[in-house]
């Protein structure tokens, strides 16, 4: 016969009255966890009934009877809360309070009970909560409803609800334990369920699916918030314009991506003519804007020197208690070890108030503005950048003429001047950049075809601004370069290309990446151009008198800098039939003598600050090349990770891994020392593949191309 079941009979339950409560010592609970008394106690009076009943047990006191009172051992949060609310008069004394009564003599301790009640509670799943917050949206609840309701901020809410919005596949993956909860919010960047998808295929199957790569891929086709372009339109006037705005709700600036680039571009074009118009008022002959202009645009071209406007006296008064204020701030911290943010924040504050007096426009003579023109661009913050007072050389017969007669009564040009024929501003139109730009994608092609001229024209413009500046800090292997130059000059009487043109005639870097006007080498030169330039007179007569008293430190320095302009380590094309241009030996020449002066200065371009980029080298070359430089940076496992990609992929990724790594490509490598046994009567060696070959070179020889070995370092 069948054994019967035993019946589990549950405690009842029933409401009491709260004075008979008190909470337990058994209470397993010690550290505080999770919302706050004072919250709970408000949800409970939000919703007006408790979503959990208290689990009580009887008091007996020492005889074992039954006192009346009875102990709270699971439910102590409550409790308190309820508590709070009856000192708070909200809740009365005797208010009935739904309870599960247990057995005064339970076998089980109070201990176990209180334990079992948190142990085994199950925490929400966060899709659940993020599914639950998009409910209550739907029926209608704000956001700041919804916040209120649950104590949490206004923020929280839409981080909630952003990724609920997630793609539902995506969901699907992340609840079965597919990706990470900062994998899912990387995700909602973008609302496009189908890139979201698209990109996790991708991510997945690769490995490569860290968070930080899975945002960088959704917003490759955008351009940062933090870009001077979007700084200069401001982010309000693109939406307003019907511009959409990738936002990363996770991240603690905001950080925003925006999509649209063609709106981007037309409003900045717009605004800068906008500007340019503005400043046209002036009387200027010509205006040219453009977002950005390339390093030493201005060379060749007069400047003017404009007069700084007086100051009016509330302006030198204002100006005064900037500057007492910021004084006085600096003095009081001088010595403190960390500056309170309040006092570093206004420090930023007086310096931009400050700055602004100092960025004064310059009066010019009208005159002289009839005849020259202003560069309107793009700071590196975003804010607007005006040169004004240049003239170029089609206008410099014209302006001399116009500025050397003196003007008649009423201020007007001498007869026979052209000033009054050119006074009207002719305003140009906006120039957008567009030089940088990759090829389009070569997925077919795995070979390591030689590099582009173009490439390589750049990657030496950088090697010869990093040279001319490495040049101007070693006065001595200037001195010696220019002593080798001159008695080249004076005992060989050879002719051709030098590395060094000294004369001195600056080497214009007609082919240059958009990214050099603001290396490090670039800063750098401009820099010490400056300094020099507010010492040396402007006066011919003078300067040689300041140059006769110079001390001889002094002296190499200026030496070494204005040396530094004639150095040329540019690759140029080679003209194979005979003409006018370089040819294989004068060129191969130049970069021999570049290679022995980025020797003698120690020149090392990783720390010129050269990066390998997708710019300025991987997404411009083959997935040949590409694989190359990891293999060489990183070794075979590392390029075996990213053999498989796709090229613009494989770009990207190559660009992470080469990261930090000091790796350089070939034209901006130092070469190995020569034997000693060449002379300058050997027959000259023929140039190395990548310079002598070019893009369009056949693809039998593409097939055939070896790895070349790592130059030394």
């Amino acid at each position: 016969m069948a054994k019967a079941v035993q019946k589990i009979k549950l405690s009842p339950s029933r409401d009491i009255p709260f004075n008979r409560l008190v909470l337990s010592q058994s209470n397993v609970r010690r550290i505080k966890a999770g919302i706050s008394i004072e919250d709970l106690a408000e949800d409970i009076a939000h919703r007006g009934k408790l979503l959990q009943s208290l689990y009580v047990r009887p008091i007996l006191d020492a005889e074992g009877q039954d006192t009346g009172m009875l102990e709270v051992p699971a439910g102590g949060r409550r409790y308190r809360a309820l508590e709070l609310l009856v000192k708070q008069k909200r809740l009365a004394r005797t208010a009935p309070i739904p309870c599960i009564v247990g057995e005064a003599g339970d076998e089980i301790s109070a201990e176990e009970d209180s334990l079992a009640e948190n142990v085994h509670r199950v925490a929400l799943h966060p899709l659940d909560q993020f599914r639950a917050f998009q409910t209550l949206r739907e029926q209608r609840k704000s956001e700041e409803e919804i916040a209120a309701i649950f104590f949490v901020s206004v923020n929280v809410v839409k981080q909630r609800l952003r990724l609920a919005a997630v793609s539902p596949k995506l969901l699907d993956v992340y609840a079965d334990d597919g990706m990470s909860l900062e994998q899912l919010m990387a995700f909602s960047v973008t609302d496009d369920h189908a890139r979201q998808e698209q990109v996790w295929e991708n991510v997945n199957k690769s490995g490569c699916d860290e968070p930080y790569q899975i945002r960088r891929v959704l917003t490759e086709r955008a351009v940062q918030d933090s870009d001077k372009r979007a700084r200069f339109v401001g982010v309000a006037a693109y939406e307003a314009a019907g511009g959409n705005v990738l936002r990363d709700l996770f991240q603690e600036d905001g950080g925003g991506w925006l999509e649209d680039i063609a709106l981007l571009e037309r409003l900045v074009a717009e605004k800068l003519r906008t500007e340019a118009e503005t400043i046209a008022a002036e009387g200027w002959k010509w205006i040219e804007a453009a977002p950005s202009f390339p390093y030493a645009h201005d060379h060749g071209l007069r400047r003017l020197e404009g007069e700084a406007a007086d100051f009016t006296a509330e302006e030198q008064a204002s100006l005064d208690a900037l500057q007492a204020e910021y004084t006085a701030l600096q003095e009081k911290y001088e010595d403190a070890d960390e500056m309170p943010d309040e006092v570093d924040a206004r420090l930023g504050e007086l310096e931009q108030a400050l700055a602004a007096f100092e960025d004064r426009p310059h009066i010019f003579d009208a005159t002289a503005i009839a005849h020259a023109g202003v560069f309107v661009s793009i700071d590196t913050d975003g804010t607007l950048h005006v040169e004004r007072g240049y003239v170029r050389r089609e206008d410099e017969a014209a302006f001399v003429a116009a500025t050397a007669e003196p003007d008649l009564e009423g201020g007007a040009a001498a007869p026979g001047s052209d000033a009054g024929d050119q006074r009207a501003p002719a305003v140009q139109g906006s120039v957008i950049s567009m030089a940088g730009q990759a090829p389009p994608d070569e997925e077919e092609d795995d070979a390591i075809r030689p590099l582009p001229d173009r490439l390589v024209m750049e990657l030496t413009a950088h090697r010869t601004l990093a040279l001319q500046d490495a040049v101007a800090a070693r006065p001595h292997v200037a001195m010696t370069a220019l002593l080798y130059k001159l008695c080249v000059d004076a005992f060989h009487r050879t002719s051709g290309p030098d590395c060094l043109e000294a004369g001195v005639r600056h080497v214009q870097l007609s082919v240059q990446a958009p990214e050099l006007k603001e290396s490090a080498s670039a800063k750098s030169v401009a820099a010490r151009h400056d300094a020099w330039k507010a010492d040396v007179p402007a006066d011919e007569a003078a300067l040689w008198d300041w140059l006769v008293v110079l001390d001889d430190a002094s002296r190499l320095a200026l030496l070494a800098h204005c040396i530094s302009f004639g150095v040329n380590a540019l690759f140029e094309k080679v003209d194979r039939h005979g003409g006018p241009g370089m040819t294989a030996h004068g060129l191969q020449r130049r970069l021999d003598q570049a290679e022995r002066l980025a020797r003698a200065v120690d020149l090392d371009m990783v720390e010129a600050g050269w990066r390998p980029t997708v710019d300025n080298y991987l997404g411009r070359v083959t997935k040949g090349r590409i694989l190359e430089a990891v293999y060489e940076a990183r070794g075979e496992s590392s390029a075996q990770l990213i053999d498989h990609l796709k090229k613009s992929k494989m770009a990207k990724e190559a660009e992470r891994l080469l990261e930090g790594t000091g790796w350089l490509p070939e034209p901006l490598r130092v070469a190995a020392v020569t034997s000693p046994s060449d002379s300058s009567d050997a027959p000259p060696e023929p140039l190395p593949e990548f310079l002598s070959a070019n893009e369009e070179a056949s693809s039998d020889s593409d097939a055939s191309e070896q790895p070349q070995p790592v130059a030394a370092e």
